[in-house]
């Protein structure tokens, strides 16, 4: 009787410690996965902020040759200033759906207008041979692609790290110690329709 009590008593004791040690490999994981997403984050937000920094010169380089397209000119202070000052950039952000759409939306504002600006360049030739502005605009183009870059990237680490945190019995714990889902970058509402090509 007495070794049978010492056998139940181990089998639970097991089963405690392999379950105390799934939900530590779960909770680590989920960390872990989080970490990640928010350092892909940080990287599209490098991006971000790299063609923020561009903004000012192009403009100022274009504004000495086009100085009465005012009305783009200002549509690119206002894009900038409100992507400066309407938002809390941390990693909460790509877990509030809501917020990080009209962050994308003010994002894709801004890369609009900055593509209705370097449209100006057909109208000024001069322009177009400006060593400074040439420069500017293939830093922009570059930034404007490792943007997509890091936001496919950043798309990955948030569908691993979602997988996982949806994952039985990884949810339990996820929901228990407030690891929130990670929203995805979106193609904009205009990417669905398909272009109207007439020749």
């Amino acid at each position: 009787m007495k070794n049978k009590g010492l056998i139940i008593g181990a089998v639970i004791v097991a089963v405690v410690l392999l379950c105390a040690a799934s939900c530590v490999g779960s909770y680590n994981s989920l960390v872990s996965l989080r970490e990640d997403v928010d350092a892909e984050w940080a990287n599209v937000e490098s991006q971000y902020q790299r063609r923020a920094d561009l903004v000012p010169n192009l403009v100022a380089t274009v504004k000495g040759y086009a100085s009465h397209e005012e009305s783009v000119f200002t549509e690119i202070a206002e894009s900038r200033a409100k992507l400066g000052g309407s938002y809390t950039i941390d990693s909460s952000l790509t877990e509030d759906e809501e917020a990080f759409s009209s962050y994308n939306a003010s994002q894709n504002a801004l890369s609009a207008n900055l593509g209705r600006l370097l449209a100006l360049t057909e109208a000024y030739p001069e322009l177009k041979a400006n060593e400074n502005f040439l420069d500017l605009q293939s830093q922009l183009e570059g930034t404007e692609n490792r943007i997509a870059t890091e936001r496919n990237r950043y798309n990955e680490k948030a569908r691993s790290y979602n997988k996982k945190r949806q994952s039985f019995p990884t949810v339990i714990l996820a929901n228990m110690f407030g690891f929130k889902e990670k929203v995805y970058f979106k193609a904009e509402e205009s990417a669905h329709t398909v272009p109207t090509v007439s020749f």
